[in-house]
């Protein structure tokens, strides 16, 4: 039987462990628009992740927008909690969720 609190690689999904919660990330087609809506390109936030000039502000937006099932907490304790969690930790969400952006999938 599945997990549903754990993600599907299938579907594109990927895991964010926060504050001992486990967030899935599943980048839909919405969410991404959502995202783009408030980030700009998908394709220029891809790159500037690439170069080290992501900011962590604009990879919280992301999550944000991806998450698959709302948060009982608020965005600015949601990126709080991010911020806790440290980006070494978070490196591979973001690292799955770019990398649906540029091949797709799921």
């Amino acid at each position: 039987m599945v997990n549903p609190a754990a993600a599907n690689p299938h579907r594109g999904e990927v895991s964010l462990l926060l504050d001992g919660a486990l967030h899935v990330l599943r980048p839909t087609f919405g969410a991404l628009v959502a995202a783009e809506e408030e980030l700009g390109a998908l394709f220029a936030l891809v790159e500037r992740a690439s170069g080290g000039e992501l900011k962590l502000g604009e990879m919280v937006a992301l999550f944000w927008h991806c998450l698959a099932h709302p948060s009982d907490k608020s965005r600015e304790a949601f990126a709080e909690a991010v911020t806790r969690e440290g980006l070494a930790a978070c490196a591979p969400a973001l690292r799955g969720l770019l990398t649906q952006v540029l091949k797709g999938g799921g």
